[in-house]
């Protein structure tokens, strides 16, 4: 749902409309701060819908002890997400990155520290994690409010909660766009557990899947960068600068994701044993080795065209995509080639890439088809109906 601010921020910046940027902030931290009180309860009844989705119960329990601690880092969620997408429709990253680079020196020192030679197992591990995502909130929010963006941020206004719905609504369609794609591969996870042998193959998968995660950080860089210059350059009015900053940014993606594709193909579970010592583990990462290579291919292009839809303000368009291609097309695919066919974890995965492959060309086809001078039009509109008309309004009604 934050990501609604890299349209919202992203053209508004684009479109000199700076005073606005600080406002967007403070509604988007009101209509947040709502929706993960209302996400609560699933936190609290993990284990109990995890049960009645035919989880076996050490899994559903231990689950449901992790969720507790993951209510801080939900929180943390909101300052965190919403100022980086606010610096980064700004062009603001090295303050991000400066952050990045400390909270992870802390993150693998605590981690270390409480949960190897301490061995304080779950709890250790997730203190470590609450403060490796609070300690860059609080640099963030400072660099913010003390003077570090003092063109956009102009202190707390009353304007925050005024014309909330247009943020909400934008929230709201963002939020759907990317959950689809989140729990489409946390759905591959959950139709995995219910297979034989569940836990080295949930074990496997999990490697797997945190291999392709790391990998997924770049893409998302790129998702960042797309939906920047793209929202940026259709406020400012230059269909062509977007144009150009899409072929870039896909392109460079894709060629970093051909050489990763490579790697992974022949390095097959070599890299397994960076997370297990079980040999049955390794060989079952072995199989899915190929499997994870398309994975990183795939992931090379999509989130690139996600970012691009962001910046355009399509999130509600690629919600109904996520929503043929993924739930319509990949999982019911991969459960009949898991369960039906008796191809396991490898039926469930190849199903759930050919969702994601029609969804990427489907995406392609989208975006080359785009009339992109139009399309700029229709963003100064949308500028027109978020943005306040009188700067000076705005700045009067500071607090």
């Amino acid at each position: 749902m934050a990501s609604a601010l890299e349209t919202l921020c992203g053209q508004a910046f684009g479109a000199r409309q700076y005073h606005m940027l600080g406002v967007y902030l403070q509604r988007s931290w009101i209509v947040l701060i709502l929706s993960a009180v209302l996400l609560l309860p699933l936190f609290f009844f993990t284990s109990s819908i995890l049960k009645a989705l035919g989880q076996e119960d050490y899994i559903t329990e231990v689950s449901g002890y992790i969720s507790l601690w993951l209510i801080p880092v939900m929180f943390s969620f909101i300052p965190s997400f919403t100022c980086q997408m606010f610096l980064q429709a700004q062009s603001k990253n090295i303050i991000i990155a400066y952050l990045a680079a400390l909270t992870l020196t802390i993150h693998v020192f605590l981690s270390w520290l409480l949960t190897v030679k301490y061995r304080f197992g779950i709890p250790g591990a997730m203190v470590s994690t609450i403060l490796a995502y609070w300690i860059p909130n609080i640099g963030q929010l400072m660099f913010v409010t003390c003077g570090g963006c003092r063109e956009t941020w102009k202190g707390f206004s009353t304007l925050a909660f005024k014309d909330l719905w247009p943020v909400i609504k934008l929230s709201l369609s963002s939020g759907v766009m990317l959950c689809l794609e989140l729990w489409y591969n946390t759905v591959l996870v959950l139709l995995t557990g219910n297979l034989k042998n569940a836990e080295v193959a949930i074990d496997a998968l999990s490697i797997c899947l945190n291999i392709n995660g790391w990998e997924m950080m770049i893409s998302l860089g790129f998702l960042a960068a797309a939906s920047v210059r793209v929202s940026n350059e259709l406020g400012r009015g230059s269909s062509k600068a977007a144009k150009f900053s899409i072929v870039v940014t896909v392109l460079t993606s894709f060629s970093i994701g051909l050489v990763l594709f490579l790697i992974f193909l022949f390095v097959r579970g070599k890299l397994a044993y960076i997370f297990t010592t079980s040999h049955e583990v390794a060989s079952a990462v072995a199989d899915l080795s190929p499997l994870l290579a398309f994975s990183i291919l795939l992931n090379s292009v999509q989130p690139v065209l996600s970012g691009v839809a962001v910046g355009a303000g399509w999130q509600s368009t690629v919600a109904y995509i996520n929503i043929a291609c993924y739930y319509l097309v990949g999982i019911p695919i991969g459960v009949v080639l898991g369960y039906v066919m008796d191809m396991h974890v490898k039926g469930v995965w190849i199903g759930m890439l050919i969702g994601t492959f029609i969804q990427t060309v489907v995406l392609i086809i989208v975006t080359y088809r785009t009339d992109w001078e139009k399309q700029v039009i229709v963003s100064h509109k949308q500028i027109n109906k978020w943005f306040v008309a009188d700067p000076e309004e705005t700045r009067g009604q500071v607090a």
